[in-house]
């Protein structure tokens, strides 16, 4: 087996005054959390299900009690003496998007969620929270991890994989684990082929291309019993490892899976901070979550653009800019700011592009229609990146925020 190339070198502080140094709290490994969310458009809950443990720790080692973003969630390390923030996390799911469906409304569901935190060196209490489209706390638990339990069952590699690019460390670097779904043994040099490609189409769109130096790209080679991926609008059903899926929220385009732990186990052992499946379709679709994962067809002719959109929302927490005319959605409700940095319902402008407004930046100005309302909401350009398949490039402000995520998770010290 070859040697994973995500050695850190240095222990780094985080961003309180307070906050102590990574190497005093935590070890280069992983602890991966595994939970289920249960609920309907009115309720909430969380239950744990199991803990595990992974060698290397490829996640940020800098600005561990900040958040990047607000999300949809968060999980956080506490100290269980005195309540101090050792490390937190923000996330959005399938399951927060579930919420805001017609189905929510009829019957309670449950949905498989994995995270990962530092490797802590003593007991810590793990707190994790659900906040809702009005950003309130819709649910929390906390409960405690001990390093010594013995239940906590250690993982390894499991499938083949490669290094498509980069090869630094995990504290210079962002490590993006690609793994396939619906590709047989037969069709592993095709993988391999469009794991190549997938790394060629995110680095060579601006502003990754002038950011490849900060990333690690990993291929792994999960094999599936069947070739393709479900169509259930056709009746077509598959067996493959992460049982990846269109007609998603009965929404044909929409390609995800819900069997989260199964993908965890394809790539368990592989240091990652961001998941991108590639489904072995040629029929058009996608999907990204912020801090979940990116999922797209991998035979499509608009994959190219595809997985430039969905990675946009996966890695930089980006809303769609586009809307439905006539059209209401009640995913981001009146009076309420947008916490993705690409949209806005001008209650809290000032924490979004109102500077690059000011300062009169070429293609930047407030146009309504944006988070799939026509009507109040805003975007910053006329189109982008996240907004239409046709559109070459991602707009200023959505760039701006990718290099803010990237310098965010590779900075070396806090601010």
């Amino acid at each position: 087996m070859k040697r994973l190339l995500c050695i850190l070198t240095a222990a780094l502080v985080s961003g309180t005054a307070f906050a102590r140094d990574f190497g005093e709290v935590f070890e280069n490994a992983t602890l991966r959390l595994d939970y289920v969310f249960t609920g309907n458009s009115q309720s909430s809950q969380i239950a744990f299900l199991a803990a595990y443990k992974t060698k290397v720790w490829a996640g940020r080692r800098g600005n561990l009690d900040r958040l990047p973003l607000g999300g949809n969630g968060r999980i956080e390390v506490l100290d269980p003496e005195n309540g101090e923030l050792l490390y937190c996390n923000s996330f959005s799911t399938l399951f927060q998007e579930w919420q805001c469906t017609e189905e929510a409304t009829r019957v309670t569901k449950g949905f498989e969620n994995c995270f990962q935190v530092p490797w802590p060196k003593k007991a810590v209490d793990i707190r994790i929270t659900l906040t809702d489209k009005y950003r309130r706390e819709s649910a929390s638990l906390t409960h405690t991890i001990d390093p010594k339990d013995i239940l906590i069952r250690p993982l390894k590699t499991k499938n083949s994989w490669r290094q498509i690019h980069g090869g630094g460390g995990c504290g210079e670097k962002i490590d993006v684990v690609i793994v396939g779904d619906g590709y047989t043994s037969r069709n592993i040099k095709q993988f391999w082929a469009d794991a190549s490609r997938t790394v060629s189409v995110l680095l060579g769109h601006h502003p990754f291309d002038s950011l490849a130096g900060r990333f690690n790209f990993i291929a792994v080679a999960a094999v599936s019993d069947d070739s393709g991926v479900s169509v259930p609008h056709e009746g077509k059903w598959v067996n493959t490892c992460m049982s990846s899926h269109f007609d998603t929220f009965y929404t044909e385009r929409y390609l995800t899976t819900s069997s989260i732990r199964n993908l965890w186990f394809e790539i368990a052992g592989i240091p990652f901070e961001q998941i991108i499946v590639l489904s072995n379709t040629a029929r058009y679709g996608g999907g990204g979550i912020y801090n979940s994962l990116t999922l797209v067809a991998a035979g499509n002719n608009k994959f190219a653009p595809v997985t430039v959109h969905e990675f946009g929302h996966a890695f930089a927490g980006l809303a769609d800019e586009y809307f439905y005319d006539d059209s209401y959605s009640d995913n981001y409700p009146d009076g309420v700011e947008p916490w993705e940095p690409n949209i806005t319902t001008r209650v809290d402008f000032e924490a979004k592009w109102k500077d690059m407004l000011d300062a009169a930046a070429e293609g930047v100005g407030l146009f309504e229609g944006g988070g799939y309302r026509s009507k109040g909401v805003w975007r910053p350009a006329a189109d982008c990146r996240m907004r239409t398949n046709e559109c070459e490039d991602f707009c200023p402000v959505c760039k701006r925020a990718i290099v803010r995520m990237v310098d965010f998770l590779t900075s070396e010290k806090s601010e």
